[in-house]
């Protein structure tokens, strides 16, 4: 199993949280998502993650994808990995 997580902003409230979660665990190869609006992070799990259809199901929704966290470094221009 991998683990990714995204930082993905525009999320203000409960609503949001759980459409993006909904919206990203439709996608195949994902079987769980989890979503900190704090932080602006989502976690998502799965056998495969396409960093790719994550940022189009993320943009699909309204909200803006900003990238994949690498060491536990917050960046805006490493999504693709």
């Amino acid at each position: 199993m991998t683990i990714k997580t995204f930082i993905v902003e525009g999320m203000t409230c409960k609503n949001c949280k759980s459409h993006v979660e909904k919206g990203i665990n439709n996608i195949s190869g994902i079987d769980d998502v989890i979503v900190d609006m704090s932080n602006d992070q989502v976690r998502v799990s799965g056998s495969e993650i396409d960093n790719l259809k994550v940022k189009l199901s993320v943009e699909e929704m309204g909200y803006i994808f900003k990238g994949e966290i690498h060491n536990a470094a917050r960046s805006s221009d490493v999504w693709l990995s």
